[in-house]
Parts: structure tokens; sequence; C-alpha cells
């Protein structure tokens, strides 16, 4: 397998990850974003700025898509369902998508669509600010983890995407079980990023003050307990690795779900907290910490609609 083209769905935080050096390294004829409507209109106008360049990246709809060597998800949640359709005619025989989504039920949702031939487990560890299509990061700080559910060997299709990312000159990861390191990445994200959204604090607070950090660690222990019920076992050590790498986030970053709240818009809330509820309650597992996130992120979505302007 030879992977010689890509398209992305999905030009946000994430998407700008790969944005920039992959129409560098595969060319402008092998690569495209995937958009219609107003978004796509804003992009050929306007561009994103990726660290001070600005971009302008080839755009393909969905009605002029081809098969595609490799597609990269890389859209909000609540965005998931119309992006799977919208790749219907990108995917071909051969073809392989990375959704480096949060959360740990999208590449089943997308594999529904399209079988596990296509699909290859991935996620993203990064923290990246972006607004009003401007984006300043460190290009080697984050990296995309991906492969095969268990990587004991490499298949021929994780050796492929190994290859075009090293190409591309961008920073990954292929983990012995995807499935721990999902479930790790979603702790983090229930714990940190849903923290932060309903205090209305950057990551540096962690550090700084005891009780945030200590409301953290209660929903990331929430969510091993929901894990080991499900046969996942994310570690102690793993709890305290996180820590640390914490302590070397700019201090001022905010996650996802603040700069959501802080720019008026919808949140990925149903999928984290609202998920890990659902969850708790099939399971036999308490998740007070979740509810208390799902109701008080819903109130502040409810406030941003102007509900309480009395």
């Amino acid at each position: 397998m030879d992977i010689k083209n890509a398209a992305l769905i999905g030009l946000g935080a994430m998407g700008v990850f790969f944005a920039p050096r992959m129409e560098e390294h595969l060319g402008r004829e092998n690569f495209c974003v995937i958009a219609e409507g107003e978004r796509k209109e804003r992009l050929q106008t306007k561009g994103v700025t990726v660290n001070g360049v600005n971009y302008h990246f080839p755009i393909c709809t969905p009605e002029d898509g081809t098969p595609t060597d490799l597609i990269i998800m890389a859209t909000k949640d609540l965005g998931l369902a119309q992006a799977i359709k919208d790749i219907e005619k990108f995917v071909g025989p051969d073809t392989q998508i990375l959704c480096v989504m949060n959360g740990v039920n999208s590449e089943e949702q997308v594999a529904a669509a399209y079988g596990w031939e296509h699909v290859l487990y991935s996620y993203m560890r990064m923290s990246i600010v972006m607004k009003d299509g401007k984006a300043d990061f460190d290009p080697y700080w984050g990296k995309i983890y991906l492969g095969e559910k268990i990587n004991e060997t490499l298949s021929g299709r994780v050796e492929a995407i190994k290859e075009v990312l090293e190409r591309c000159d961008i920073p990954y990861v292929i983990r012995k079980d995807m499935l721990n390191g999902l479930w790790f990445k979603y702790m983090c994200n229930v714990g940190e990023n849903l923290t932060c959204a309903l205090l209305g604090i950057p990551f540096g607070a962690y550090v700084k003050s005891k009780e945030a950090s200590a409301i953290r660690v209660e929903a990331m222990e929430e969510v091993r307990a929901v894990a080991k019920a499900k046969g996942i076992i994310i570690t102690q050590e793993q709890l305290d690795d996180q820590y640390e790498t914490i302590k070397r986030t700019p201090p001022q970053n905010k996650p996802s779900t603040l700069q959501d709240i802080e720019a008026g818009k919808k949140t990925e809330i149903e999928m984290f907290a609202g998920e890990m509820v659902r969850m708790g309650e099939e399971l036999g597992v308490a998740t007070p910490i979740c509810r208390l996130f799902l109701n008080g992120i819903k109130v502040l979505e409810q406030k941003n609609d102007g509900l309480f302007q009395f």
C-alpha cells in the first residue's frame, strides 16, 4: 500500500496540525480540504492563519470527491454524522480513514458506514488554541497516535500511514494497545477539559491550585472506573505521568470546551460527560462528577443562548 494523496475534513484546531505539512510535502495537487457552503467560501476568501502564515488550501466539495488514499477526519463530535456522509465519494477500495476526534466511539461509527478494513484507531494529544481562523502552536509538541486495535507487529496499512506521516514531518506514535490510549485520552478530556470549562480556568490552574487539580482527578477516577468495567485498565502511573504533561503544557492554554463556551458555540459535552453518565448507568458505575459537568456546562450553553436575560 502506497499513500500518495490525502483529504482532510475539519480545519479547526486539530486539522491545522496536519494541513500545512501535508500540502507542502504531498503537493497541492495531492491534498485537499473537504468543505462546502459557507465554510468553503470562508476558507477560500479568508483562509486560515497558522503560526503567522495565511494558508488557502485546495478545497474539494463532497459532491466532487474522488477516491483518496487517506482521509483524516478532524471535525467536532457534533459534525461527525454529516462528515461521515461527506466523505462517501472519497472512499475507494483501498482508502484508509483516521478519525482523530475526541471520544471513544467515533471509529465504530465510521466503521459502521464503511467497514473496519477502511478504519484505523487514532487520536491526538496536543494543545492548540484557535480563534477567529488563527492558530499558534509548536508543530512538534503534539502527536497523532494511531494503529490497529493491537500492534504487536505493524500491519501493511499502518506501515503505509507511518511512512506518509514521516514524509510529511508529522510527529506520531504507534501504541501497542490503542484502546488503552483512546480511553486514557478520554479520561484526560473528561477530567481536564471539562473542569477548565466549568470553572473558566486555563490548564495552568492545575499546577497553581490543588483544589482545581482535585476536581480533575475525581473526574478522571470516574472514567477509570467505567473503563475498568469494560475491561480496560488505566494505571495510576498513567495518571501520574499525565500530571507531568500538564506541567509542560503552556499554562495559558485553554481546552476546546472552554474555547467553545467563550466563543458562544455548542460544546461536545454530550460526547464527554453525557456519554460517561450513560455508560455509568449501563454498567452500574456511579458518575456524580460527570453528571455535574453535564448539567453545569449545559447551563453555560443556555446562558450563551440568552436564556437568562430577565
